[in-house]
């Protein structure tokens, strides 16, 4: 089986150019994606505990990976929210499954957003890794928008062994991000 994309793009492209900016000694300094977190939280699950298995659902064929509910840690009343709730769904994609996510992501699903003229660079965390949001989950053409009952979104997060963020910003743009002018 051949290396995805994005993952050839790295390894040819993206080291070279990363080892002379920031003239690291060694191949091992230079910063990969460790993960790519997907994260949705489904507020109108306390209502409705059909909605997690949903989104569960969508994670699943969004990522090609399955996705686990997320559990309240804690109760809070205000939000007729219980210890132990299921209120959303997550998933980390790791190797290759991280790489053709991230090559739909670029490639496929951001063209798509509606007026999109770039992703934030605001989104560092301060060491190195990165969090967009996602405001529908239409954007990806695995979901039919037929079977949608309600358009929800998503955070996905880029987990990186940069130390900082000028580093994860060069890394993310070298890939192929497409962050905002």
């Amino acid at each position: 089986m051949s290396n995805p994309r994005i993952k050839e793009k790295y390894l040819n492209e993206v080291i070279p150019a990363l080892m002379e900016k920031f003239q690291y000694k060694s191949i091992m300094q230079v910063p990969k994606i460790a993960k790519v977190a997907i994260n949705k939280g489904i507020g109108a699950a306390t209502a409705d505990k059909k909605l997690v298995d949903v989104g569960v659902e969508e994670l699943t064929i969004i990522s090609g990976q399955m996705a686990v509910p997320t559990i309240a840690k804690k109760s809070v009343s205000n939000f007729k929210l219980r210890e132990g709730m299921p209120i959303g769904a997550r998933v980390t994609l790791r190797g290759d499954k991280m790489y053709e996510f991230i090559d739909r992501l670029i490639s496929v699903a951001l063209p798509r957003v509606r007026d999109f003229r770039g992703i934030n660079e605001k989104g560092f965390d301060g060491r190195g890794n990165y969090t967009l949001g996602v405001k529908e989950q239409i954007i990806f053409p695995e979901i039919s928008i037929d079977k949608v009952s309600r358009i929800s979104g998503m955070d996905v997060t880029f987990v990186t062994t940069a130390q900082t963020d000028e580093e994860s910003y060069e890394l993310l743009k070298a890939i192929g991000m497409p962050f905002r002018k």
